[in-house]
């Protein structure tokens, strides 16, 4: 039987450990052309409404060849062929409907320069991977992987891009919009050599800020570099080459990504490895004096690293359609803060590499925010970080664990029950989770929220929930039978428990400048207690 215990949380709103920046509001995605489906616009325009800051969103294969149609780990704008005499041929028709997307949701884009087009790929092969659920990247790297083979047709290339954004939506707009140079080039995005790569790099870099002055560029967006010798060194020869080449750098980026498997009966997540992946990248970075003063994107930072294997047919990824990927994205973002505190060096954003994937069954596993236009749980996670604002107050928890502990075990023994709050002008902002890194039932915690430093009253309280019986739309699909055929009145049912819960909302007493709240959360559960004067 399911055990209830006891925890204590104390928030002290009088006690300001400096200002809140959100980190957690990026977002990414392989395939682009999802972007402008009716779903993706939908979709953008929630994520828009996470925060007042603006979401950032990334994708891969803006210079991809093709005919423009989505499908699974692809996706293509055919921006760059040559006329028969091999001059460039610029045609920005798909780029336009893709970057209209955002513009029209409010996003800001974190272009990605990649892949290489096929009339700059030397590789014999075909230019297009094969990509299946089971063989996933057995045949991934193919042409569009390859160095581009003439560099200053490239250059030309990326300076026409540039330049058709700013005329199209305004330089001083465009200016804002951070670039980056490729992705995962130590793994399967690349076919080059380390000195091919930084060659590109330098190019691009280049030929970004000679379009647009004021731009920021940064790279290289290497893998998680825990455990991964090759990640490291590539990092690290990259970093040398910068230093030593004055190449334009604003930012460094890398990956960071969990390990999920089947353990026993039930899947069992692997955080601590996605913690040391960005504890390990941090430490690289600060081996560069020159380089300590820049910030760092993670432009993938998730809980373990292929966002189009469903579920079905890897059944480790089992943890997506429910509550569990809402808590753990809590719990990761929330210790990506403290990594940044220790290694004193400022993570600007953590990218969650998810979107959605159309015409795929309902709640197929794979790694997206809805699922046939759909939201799932997670997002409901990211709704309740968004209200966070203000100032970080001082917090603490007598059932938190310390992060060398998650680090070295993972959240194996007791559940993290933790807790961090902000304060703006208008109140206090309290999210509490219980996360355990194995998806089983087992009991919930009763906790006391003990707030001081509060103007004395009778402030409003807003509760809000995720867990398995709210905020969760998959649970509420299963309740239905788990149907594949969804419309009318049930798909409307599905919308509305896709929505952010609230679950209680009355007045409270603040006299004497404190106040007590009490829930019981349930692992695998986020709470969001929102107090206004």
């Amino acid at each position: 039987m399911p055990q209830t215990y006891d925890v204590r949380v104390d928030v002290h709103a009088d006690r300001s450990r400096g200002p809140y920046r959100p980190l957690w509001n990026w977002f990414g995605y392989d395939e682009p052309n999802y972007t402008y489906t009716d779903n993706g616009r939908k979709l953008l325009k929630e994520l828009t409404e996470l925060s007042p800051e603006p979401v950032r969103v990334r994708t891969h294969n803006l210079l991809t060849s093709g005919d423009g149609r989505y499908a699974l780990k692809w996706g293509s704008t055919n921006a760059y062929t040559e006329d028969a005499n091999g001059n460039p041929v610029y045609d920005w028709t798909v780029m336009d409907k893709i970057f209209d997307a955002y513009v029209e949701a409010g996003n800001v884009p974190l272009i990605q320069v990649g892949f290489t087009p096929e009339a700059l790929s030397d590789d014999p092969g075909p230019y297009r991977h094969n990509w299946s659920l089971e063989d996933r990247y057995a045949t991934i790297m193919t042409g569009w992987a390859s160095p581009p083979n003439d560099l200053r047709k490239w250059d030309g290339l990326i300076y026409a891009w540039a330049r058709h954004l700013a005329d199209r939506y305004g330089e001083e707009k465009v200016t804002t919009w951070p670039w980056e140079v490729w992705n995962e080039p130590d793994g399967h995005y690349w076919k080059g050599t380390i000195p091919e790569f930084c060659a590109m790099y330098d190019v691009t870099a280049k030929a970004i800020k000679r379009a647009l002055p004021g731009a920021r560029v940064g790279g290289p967006h290497t893998c998680g570099a825990f455990s991964n010798p090759k990640a490291q060194k590539f990092l690290r020869e990259f970093l040398q080459f910068v230093v030593d080449n004055k190449s334009p750098i604003d930012f460094i980026a890398f990956h960071a990504k969990g390990n999920p498997v089947v353990y026993k009966d039930h899947v069992r997540m692997g955080l601590h490895k996605q913690l040391r992946d960005i504890e390990t990248n941090l430490a690289i970075v600060n081996e560069f004096p020159a380089l300590k003063s820049l910030p760092v994107i993670i432009g993938e930072s998730d809980p373990e690293g292929c966002a189009a294997c469903s579920a079905r047919v890897h059944p480790q990824n089992g943890y997506r359609n429910g509550p569990l990927y809402g808590a753990y994205i809590v719990e990761s973002m929330i210790r990506t803060y403290e990594l940044s505190h220790r290694a004193r060096i400022e993570i600007e954003g953590a990218v969650t590499w998810a979107f959605l994937f159309e015409e795929q069954p309902w709640f197929d596993g794979f790694r997206d925010l809805a699922t046939n236009g759909v939201d799932k749980a997670v997002l409901n996670g990211f709704r309740m970080l968004g209200m966070l604002g203000g100032e970080w107050l001082e917090t603490a928890s007598d059932h938190a664990l310390d992060i060398e502990t998650i680090m070295e075990h993972g959240v194996r023994d007791t559940p993290d029950v933790n807790a961090v709050a902000t304060r703006d002008d208008k109140g206090v902002s309290i999210l509490v989770w219980n996360y355990h890194d194995d998806d089983i039932e087992d009991g919930a915690a009763r906790i006391s929220i003990n707030v001081d430093g509060v103007p004395a009253g009778k402030p409003r309280l807003s509760h809000y929930r995720m867990d398995k019986d709210h905020s969760n739309a998959f649970g509420v699909w299963k309740s239905m039978g788990s149907p594949q055929d969804v419309s009318g009145a049930d798909h409307a049912k599905l919308e509305a428990a896709g929505k952010l819960e609230m679950i209680e909302a009355t007045d409270v007493d603040s006299s004497g400048g404190r106040l007590n709240l009490t829930t019981a959360l349930p692992r695998q559960g986020v709470s969001l207690l929102r107090l206004e004067w």
